[in-house]
């Protein structure tokens, strides 16, 4: 059974950052693109960024340029270094495959930047 639990949000001033982990358990396999959404309260969630199996990378545009997605298949770990941080940036974060899966959605992390 796959698990997927988020962790590092936090409060940061504007401009501060702050880095995601995300912890996969399960047999969700190296060989899945995984991704970070985001959402925020009255919001669709929202992509943020992807890394496929081969470490590529993709981000939405508000966030290219100040967001590093990486992973770390011996740890079954992925992680969403933050930079320069907006208060457009909170939001709840979660991890999830590329696309998602339903059934995998955790509890996300509470990321809230103060102006």
């Amino acid at each position: 059974q796959v698990q997927l639990v988020e962790s590092g949000g936090g409060l940061v001033e504007t401009g501060g950052s702050l880095t995601l982990s995300c912890a996969i358990s399960g047999t969700i396999g190296t060989a899945y693109s995984m991704a970070w959404y985001r959402q925020t309260p009255g919001k669709e969630r929202e992509w943020v960024a992807t890394i496929g199996s081969r470490g590529t990378t993709n981000y939405a545009g508000s966030v290219q340029g100040r967001f590093i997605f990486s992973r770390d298949d011996a740890r079954n770990m992925v992680y969403l270094q933050m930079n320069s941080l907006k208060p457009e940036d909170t939001a709840v974060y979660y991890c999830n495959q590329a696309p998602p899966q339903s059934q995998f959605w955790g509890q996300g992390t509470q990321v809230t930047v103060s102006s």
